[in-house]
């Protein structure tokens, strides 16, 4: 079981860490004022959205409050930041949200370098657009992100090539473990470029691969798997990253939120 860190910012656990709503897209797709009342239930403050639930932000937002929370950050599939990056910006700004960001790449796991400059082009003028309604644009990476590139890997391209100014990074660190990969290396090497974080703990003896697929069975609540949190939360911390969300993708994501919160609230924020 991973350890609990003992630096950081001193606050409680909903100060900083808010619940992704993809953890609970089955209940959220029929039922968003009940999903949204779990959510609250649980003691969060803040969430991050998919989309928007086929609603105008007004609504949205409106059911947000209703159940006292805040949307912080979106995710928003890659096709709409390319061909629709203004109005991702006009209803990012509308939702009062401070991030906005691609989950993924349309080639996945067969990404190549041509996929990866598109990408770049992509990235750069969506980043530039969004950070003229002040709000921060991100790339979410899966894994195959790093696969060899020259003398480092695509993920090292993607950041390279895109500009820091309009361009930044959330770390899920399942995903990042998952690929093989060291998340305090990633902090240190790309600093502020990271501006958020997806909490999700790893089975131990998962094995690793450069690929956005893993078995249900290696999704097990935080604090009981393989990633030290302690580790982990405090070099989130001093590169800057002030937002955490769980993202549970488990089969039984409710259960295993119910049991990932107690681990969170004896870390220290």
């Amino acid at each position: 079981m991973a350890g609990l860190a003992t630096t950081g910012l001193a606050g409680e656990w909903n100060d900083q860490v808010g619940l992704q709503l993809e953890s609970l897209k089955s209940i959220m797709a029929r039922d968003v004022p009940g999903t949204l009342q779990i959510v609250h239930d649980f003691g969060f403050k803040f969430v991050e959205l998919v989309g928007d639930y086929h609603l105008p932000p007004e609504a949205l937002t409106t059911e947000l409050h209703n159940h006292q929370l805040t949307a912080i950050s979106v995710h928003f599939p890659y096709d709409r930041f390319r061909d629709d990056p203004e109005g991702i910006a006009s209803e990012a700004e509308k939702l009062g949200l401070k991030f906005a960001g691609c989950p993924s790449l349309p080639q996945k796991d067969k990404l190549d370098l041509a996929g990866c400059q598109d990408a770049v082009k992509v990235f750069n003028r969506a980043g530039e657009i969004l950070a003229r309604h002040n709000i921060q644009f991100f790339y979410h990476p899966h894994g195959y992100e790093f696969k060899p590139h020259g003398d480092g890997t695509f993920f090292d391209l993607l950041a390279s090539e895109t500009n820091p100014k309009f361009v930044h990074f959330q770390m899920d660190v399942f995903w990042i473990v998952h690929a093989g990969q060291d998340p305090l290396q990633l902090f240190r090497k790309y600093g502020a470029r990271w501006v958020s974080m997806h909490l999700k703990d790893m089975k131990q003896g998962t094995p690793t691969a450069l690929t956005s697929h893993a078995e249900k069975s290696a999704f097990v609540p935080i604090g009981q798997g393989q990633i030290d949190f302690s580790a982990v939360v405090q070099a989130a911390h001093k590169a800057g990253i002030k937002w955490f969300f769980i993202e549970d993708e488990s089969a039984t994501p409710q259960r295993s939120i119910a049991q990932s919160i107690p681990y969170l609230q004896k870390l220290r924020w």
